[in-house]
């Protein structure tokens, strides 16, 4: 079985496989220009491991990783140690074992650039079927790593600006990756949690709404599942 606890952004712990994944940890108010619209959930009390897709600010926040409790691995793409000492880093392709489930990383189309030394693409992961995409945008692999069988699939559906740059996946988009992976549940990250400093709130389920009902056209076999911050999902 695995458990599902979206904690808003891209941050979600993911507990299969007898083991406790943390990806792309941002748990504060502002970070940067990014102002948190949704409360702040408390960290995990353990984790085995925390997976960082890339390095932009949202996704590896340093000061979040630090109040992190515990003694835990970090998994990201080359060039993760110059940014935090200790961790692994892997290219797509690259299985590892993770207690005893098995972790795999893959491709993703996003530019990923930090600084200068930073790598030029992140990563998605698999863990024991449960996909974690990063940020993305759409790319002839993703047929690939549904051909496994995946359980369930977290996919990026939006931003946190006015508008969305290549290498992200709008609801439309997101609703197409989903077809080509074909997991049996999506679970929609990457929305409705920041927004840029002086913008207007608005509606911020309308990103999830849309990619709900264009997954009803697009994947109707697939079931959508939308949390809240701090919800969780339990797939048998």
């Amino acid at each position: 079985m695995a458990t599902i606890t979206w904690l808003g952004h891209s941050t979600v712990l993911i507990e299969v496989g007898g083991v406790r994944v943390l990806t792309d940890p941002v748990l504060r108010k502002r970070v940067m220009h990014m102002v948190r619209q949704v409360e702040v959930p408390a960290p995990p009390d353990r984790l085995d491991a925390v997976l960082l897709s890339h390095l932009h600010h949202d996704h590896a926040d340093l000061p979040t990783l630090r109040k992190l409790p515990g003694v835990f691995e970090v998994f990201g793409p080359p060039g993760t140690t110059k940014l935090v000492p200790g961790a692994r880093e892997l290219d797509p392709g690259d299985e590892v074992a993770l207690g005893g489930a098995r972790l795999a990383a893959t491709e993703a189309d996003h530019d990923a650039r930090r600084m200068p030394w930073a790598p030029a693409d992140g990563l998605g992961f698999v863990l024991e079927g449960v996909y974690f995409a990063g940020d993305t945008d759409l790319f002839d692999g993703m047929a690939d790593i549904g051909a496994v069988g995946l359980d369930v699939a977290l996919l990026p559906i939006w931003g946190w600006g006015p508008r969305l740059p290549r290498g992200h996946l709008d609801p439309e988009r997101a609703a197409e990756a989903t077809r080509l992976l074909a997991p049996r549940v999506v679970i929609p990250i990457h929305w409705g949690t920041y927004l840029r400093v002086g913008m207007r709130r608005n509606d911020l389920d309308a990103p999830a709404q849309a990619f709900a009902e264009a997954v009803a056209r697009t994947a109707p076999a697939c079931e959508v599942v939308v949390l809240r911050p701090g919800e969780s999902f339990n797939h048998p």
